[in-house]
């Protein structure tokens, strides 16, 4: 997808440069969970459905069974990645708390009308994000919002997401966040731990490109 707005933070970057880590350790204090946050369970049973989710958009965007069994192929690490992502959007929604942002539907539904714009149509957003990110049609206005939070925190921060300072400050902020909920992974899937779990190739939008605050309108 063609994409106008610079971009401010690129994942492979951001995990290398930050200091704090978000850090728990596995549990199985909570049979049936794949992860809690916050006191709140997200269970196996949720990330399941999520994960049949995308497969179902998956298949449905390819032509043939063998360029569908390529297509799972190449996302091996799908259960593992959306967990992360599961996990990650309930740590910003408190970093984003604790920094008094808040996110407006009509925040979402300006970013979704520009990158439609920018993608050539709804259908072909929708499909971008599918495979570039993992995230089927039924959940990008969630993915989206997230997006929208995470550009609104770093401005809040005041900090430039193209420094190694700016970084840090922004990863300060989810790692106190981390904190507060208590983040334990169900260890089939990991230890929270943003170097090491959260891994460089996760297709999480928001980690990715962290867009300046009001830059896909200008640039």
């Amino acid at each position: 997808m063609h994409r106008r707005r610079r971009t401010a933070l690129v994942l492979s970057a951001a995990l290398v440069a930050a200091a704090p880590l978000l850090t728990a350790c596995g549990s199985d204090a909570h049979p049936g969970a794949a992860a809690v946050v916050g006191g709140q369970r997200i269970t196996v049973a949720q990330l399941e459905s999520r994960v049949n989710e995308v497969r179902a958009a998956q298949k449905a965007a390819t032509k043939d069974e063998a360029q569908y069994e390529q297509t799972v192929a190449r996302t091996g690490t799908l259960a593992r990645d959306t967990l992360h992502g599961m996990v990650l959007d309930r740590v910003l929604d408190r970093a984003a708390k604790n920094a008094g942002v808040g996110v407006t539907r009509k925040d979402t539904q300006q970013m979704r009308a520009s990158l439609e714009q920018q993608a050539g149509g709804a259908q072909a957003l929708e499909t971008a994000w599918l495979q570039n990110y993992g995230v089927a049609p039924a959940h990008l206005d969630d993915s989206l919002r997230t997006e929208v939070e995470a550009q609104k925190l770093a401005a809040t921060l005041g900090v430039d997401m193209n420094t190694t300072e700016g970084k840090a400050t922004f990863w300060k902020a989810m790692s106190v966040a981390s904190k507060d909920l208590h983040v334990a992974l169900n260890p089939r899937y990991g230890a929270w731990d943003v170097r090491k779990s959260s891994r460089v190739d996760a297709k999480t939008p928001w980690l990715r490109e962290v867009t300046a605050a009001g830059t896909q309108q200008t640039t």
